[in-house]
This record gives C-alpha cells, structure tokens and sequence, in this order.
C-alpha cells in the first residue's frame, strides 16, 4: 500500500511540473516532504528533499531539452531511504538522482506522443481540442505513476541489498552528500555570474549551509 501511495503522489507531482499547475510543489524540497509525510517518515523526506534540491538546482527545465525529472526522483529516492539501514539515506539520493533521468527520458518521449494526438487544423473542433488537452494530463499522470512505481519498487529492492555493507556511518555519509550538493551550488553559482558578480549571493549561501548542515 505504501509504494501505491507514493506512486499516486509521484503521479500527481508530475503534472506540477509542467502539465499543470506549476505551483513549485514538485521541487524536490517540498516533494520529498510530502513523500516523507505519506511514509510517516517526515524527517528523513525533508533531509533527502533538501539534498536534491541542492543537486538538481543547475538543471534548469527550458525549452525542449531533456532535464531530470525532480518530483518523481525525490519521491523514489525517499521511499528508498525510508526503507532504513546504515546507508539508506545515501543510497536512496543517488537512486534519486539516477531515477531522475529515467524521469526524463518519459517525459520526452511523452512529448512525442502529444505531438502525434494534436488534430490536424482543418479537424481541431473545440471539444476535440479539450479532449486531447484532458488525455495529454491523464497521460502525464499515468507516467508519473508508472515511473514512481518503478523508480521505488528498484529502490527499496537496492537499499535492502547494500545497505548493510555501507562502509560509512550516518554523519560522514551525510558530510559525503553536502560536499557533492556545495560542488552544485557552485555550478549554479557560475552560471548566475560567477563569484565577483555575486559575493552577496555566495555569502548568503555559505550561511544558510553551514546553518542547515548544523540542523540536519
């Protein structure tokens, strides 16, 4: 029942992100708490949330080029870690991040297939036009699911097998996950101008860091 759950929410958070809505709940912050709450693990979606976001900030979803998808990848990535051991949390976020391409993947070829169910201009009656509309969402969400399931199904499966040989322990894995998540935000900090045009941003972010590391 828990990987149903979670796989309607990765469903639902799919369409968020571009079917619909768009109101920034499929961010890997606010996704992986909800994963987490779904789960009754609110704490460990909320730590596997923020260390996505942090991964996936340099991947910007413009125009038509292929992006990793963020809500279903933070929601397989906390049911992963949800599944508990030494190096859940770990193992689950790289799941994550992997899943997060397979994401991607169905989502282009999901643009394949709208481009195929739009009507020809000569035939595109307004209810024609609606209905293809409403079909292009229910597809959205159907690949969300199917993708979530999958994604979490694999995951679980994953962080059974290895977690017990994690050779690192809770706060070494977890100093592991911010260094690579800092050489992101360095990334995106390039990408915004570079150092000398935003020391303010930079130092701003160097704080909040170093206070959300004290915390998690």
């Amino acid at each position: 029942m828990e990987l149903l759950w979670v796989s309607l929410l990765g469903g639902v958070l799919a369409l968020d992100a571009t079917s619909a809505g768009q109101f920034m709940v499929s961010r890997p912050l606010v996704s992986g708490a909800l994963a987490g709450w779904v789960l009754g693990d609110a704490t460990t979606g909320l730590v596997v949330g923020a260390l996505l976001e942090l991964y996936l900030l340099v991947s910007f979803p413009s125009g038509g080029a292929r992006f990793p998808e963020g809500a279903t990848a933070t929601v397989v990535a906390v049911a992963a870690a949800a599944a508990g051991g030494p190096g859940a949390i770990p193992i689950g976020a790289a799941i994550g991040l992997v899943w997060g391409q397979v994401g991607g993947a169905s989502i282009s070829l999901l643009r394949k297939i709208n481009g195929r169910l739009v009507p020809a201009p000569e035939t595109a009656r307004p209810e024609r036009v609606v209905a293809m509309h409403v079909g292009a969402l229910a597809l959205d969400f159907m690949r969300g699911t199917v993708v979530t399931f999958a994604g979490a199904a694999a995951g679980r499966w994953t962080v059974a097998v290895l977690s017990g040989a994690w050779p690192l322990d809770p706060e070494d894995s977890l100093g592991l996950l911010l260094v690579g998540g800092a050489v992101s935000a360095g990334i995106l900090l390039r990408s915004l101008g570079g150092f000398r045009r935003r020391r303010v941003l930079f130092a701003v972010g160097l704080l909040l860091g170093l206070v959300g590391a004290r915390f998690l």
